[in-house]
């Protein structure tokens, strides 16, 4: 029969609630990896479903086709999105945000003759920006000498001025000055007819360190042509400085202008609600329109998993105590971590590359603050065959990151109920097991007592374990030790009752051969023989003296007496006996009542001083002491002699245990004097121990008894 020990057991249990975090971890772990290999397909598929609703469709990238093979930055200007109107003020206050994207112009951007430029002489910050239907163009000059337009003057050019040039929707270029007279309000001049145009305006006001133009027109102005120059007059210089975005003398060297487009604008806002942050950028990497934030592109993944508001007393105590403990592992995503494309003109990436030659792509990377990683995917757009540009599509993980957090809650609750109930399982199994080991052990204490005596059975049990085993080989040991015990304990009655007959037959016959004349040798084997037979009577009458004093106990009824008077009448009873052997007797003079049989006391006293008589040195006097102590009588029997052994005075009140040495054993002995003396003590509810004495000469032997009542019987004991 198939079965299962205990510790097999609890090897499984321990197994099972190891394995369980790790398998449950490892699990979530490989969730992760498949929910961002599944962030990434769906990332792919959302820009695939915005580049199918911008293939074929030219109208909507004409304005953004004509752009050179090349784009250099600082001539090709790009209009990044506002997000407010600015205030033209010529203070710059709202173009600090965008302080980052101002592009410096310096002598490399310098027209004609630079080997007399000095940075003071010349130089300045700008961009350009979109809002709604407008262009704005900022402009922070530095020039050491302001020279304004006179206000008599019919020039516009014999001054510090602001040059533009740009190409209409239609084709043309137009050529514009802007030339202020003082701080304030200015207006553009057409070129070549010396007219005002009202719709550029602009706004000029000098500063510590040159001046400052703002400028606003129509994006209906203009078309993806778009230069500047500042050009500067000194005084005392025949020629002015001029440094320009693009060379403006030659159309075909005036910078490309982007502006995004508002059309594919309108398209990206209906994918606002994508989760993602969505770009279009063209064949050269620029940005055609943008929508969303990183910050909170997190897809769909993490809809409807915020944290909502404890409402049972589980959430709050999950909130409240296991939560920031679960976190001290676990990491929670940040929703603020640097942004380094935030308002790029141009963006760039293995996976924009591979789009622009026709191969959808993906990629993942690490924020600059390693706060954040963002999954980029992209998709081509085609027109007639050919790559116009791409649909870039961002995300975080933020959300796959928290549904694993979630995840990681649930199991760690999972695994808390699991380990708690595992736990509690395993104390009661435990309990149930020491319970049973428990109950084993009482129940083997109480069948042998401590003299060795099979007293009682073991019930076994009929469980199909290791205790159930053990029971039962513990019942069978105590059963068969029971019945050895028995046969031990009957032996010498059995023995002293069988050999009696003999021995008197041989008594007998050894008696009437000496009453035959006998050789000196045949009386020598004689003698001998009625030695060993004596001897053998001896042996004979002490075994069933102690059987007798067995049976007699358990027959034997419980009266008062005075021990005192006992001890007394037997102490004085060997010194008639041993006249030989001193004796030192100190017994208390108050009476110790005492339930009992009074011969029993008289026999244990007995073999007290046979045995220190036996063990005594010659010429050492034997110590006997009664005395009363709280409610016991103490009695004390002291020789000088050899000592006990080590480890056997705890055994040497047992049957048939003895000490003597060979020469001490001129006597039939059989170790049953001390055993005589342990069943009187139990019968009067008292004990005995042997020790060595503290001066380590000799042997003390304490018998200590319960007093009872005082009424007792006067009797006098003689031994």
């Amino acid at each position: 029969m198939l079965r299962f020990g205990l510790r097999s057991k609890f090897i499984l249990l321990s197994c099972f609630l190891f394995l369980l975090p790790w398998l449950g971890y490892e699990y979530v772990w490989e969730m992760e990896k498949f929910l961002r290999q599944g962030q990434e397909k769906t990332l792919v598929g959302t820009t695939r479903a915005l580049a199918t609703a911008l293939h074929e469709r030219p109208a909507l990238f004409d304005s953004q086709t004509n752009f050179l093979d090349l784009v250099v930055k600082g001539r090709d200007l790009y209009a990044y999105n506002l997000s407010n109107p600015i205030q033209l003020d010529g203070k710059l206050s709202d173009w600090q945000p965008y302080q980052s994207l101002m592009w410096h112009y310096d002598e490399r951007y310098l027209q004609g003759d630079k080997t007399t430029h000095q940075s003071s002489d010349l130089s300045f910050d700008h961009m350009v920006g979109k809002y709604e239907s407008f262009l704005y163009a900022v402009f922070k000059v530095t020039d050491d000498s302001l020279v304004y337009r006179a206000k008599n003057s019919l020039s516009l050019t014999r001054n510090d001025h602001l040059q533009i040039m740009l190409k209409t929707p239609q084709g043309q270029f137009k050529h514009y000055i802007v030339a202020a007279r003082q701080d304030g309000w200015v207006n553009a001049f057409d070129a070549e007819t010396k007219q005002p145009v009202t719709k550029i305006q602009g706004y000029f006001i000098s500063t510590d360190s040159g001046y400052n133009i703002e400028l606003r027109f129509p994006l209906s102005m203009l078309g993806n042509k778009l230069g500047f120059a500042i050009e500067d007059w000194d005084q005392g210089r025949p020629e002015p400085q001029t440094m320009s975005t693009s060379n403006l003398q030659n159309p075909n060297d005036i910078g490309s202008v982007l502006v995004p487009s508002p059309e594919i604008n309108r398209i990206l806002k209906g994918m606002g609600h994508s989760g993602s942050r969505i770009w279009v950028v063209d064949n050269h990497h620029r940005v055609l329109a943008q929508s969303g934030s990183i910050h909170h592109a997190d897809g769909v993944w993490a809809d409807g998993i915020a944290d909502q508001p404890a409402k049972t007393w589980w959430q709050r105590f999950e909130q409240n105590y296991l939560h920031p403990l679960y976190y001290k592992v676990l990491t929670r995503p940040e929703n603020e971590f640097l942004d380094t494309l935030h308002d790029v003109a141009a963006m760039q990436g293995t996976h924009i590359g591979k789009a622009l030659t026709g191969t959808p792509a993906s990629s993942w990377r690490l924020t600059p603050d390693n706060k954040a990683v963002i999954l980029s995917a992209a998709y081509p757009i085609w027109i007639q065959d050919k790559v116009i540009g791409a649909v870039v599509a961002e995300e975080t993980t933020n959300g796959v990151r928290t549904l694993r957090n979630k995840s990681l809650e649930k199991l760690f609750n999972v695994i808390l109920a699991v380990m708690l109930i595992g736990t509690v399982t395993l104390f009661f199994f435990a309990s149930r097991i020491s319970s049973r080991i428990r109950r084993l052990r009482d129940t083997a204490e109480q069948a042998i007592d401590a003299q060795g005596r099979v007293t009682g059975s073991i019930d076994y049990s009929d469980a199909n374990d290791e205790i159930g085993d053990l029971s039962r080989s513990f019942a069978n040991i105590v059963g068969r030790l029971g019945g050895y015990t028995n046969y031990l304990e009957t032996m010498s009655s059995r023995l002293s009752h069988e050999l009696r007959t003999p021995v008197a037959v041989v008594r007998s016959s050894l008696e009437n051969l000496q009453m035959q004349p006998q050789s000196e040798l045949s009386q020598k084997y004689l003698d001998r023989a009625s030695e060993g037979v004596e001897r053998l009577g001896k042996i004979i009458t002490t075994m069933s003296e102690a059987t007798r004093l067995e049976q007699s106990i358990q027959s034997a009824e419980a009266e008062p007496f005075d021990l005192r008077k006992v001890i007394t009448g037997c102490m004085q009873g060997y010194q008639l006996t041993y006249p030989q052997q001193a004796f030192i007797i100190d017994i208390c003079d108050t009476p110790l009542p005492v339930m009992g049989a009074p011969e029993f006391i008289a026999q244990l006293l007995d073999k007290l001083i046979n045995n220190a008589l036996e063990f005594n040195l010659l010429d050492s006097a034997i110590s006997v002491s009664l005395v009363k102590n709280d409610n016991e009588a103490v009695l004390t029997v002291k020789n000088n002699g050899p000592l006990l052994p080590e480890g056997l005075a705890e055994h040497i009140f047992d049957s048939m245990v003895s000490v003597r040495s060979q020469q001490l054993q001129q006597q039939p002995h059989l170790g049953l004097g001390l055993y005589v003396v342990r069943l009187v003590c139990d019968y009067h509810k008292g004990s005995v121990i042997a020790v060595n004495n503290q001066q380590g000469d000799g042997v003390e032997f304490i018998v200590r008894m319960p007093l009872s009542i005082p009424k007792y019987k006067d009797v006098t004991q003689n031994s």
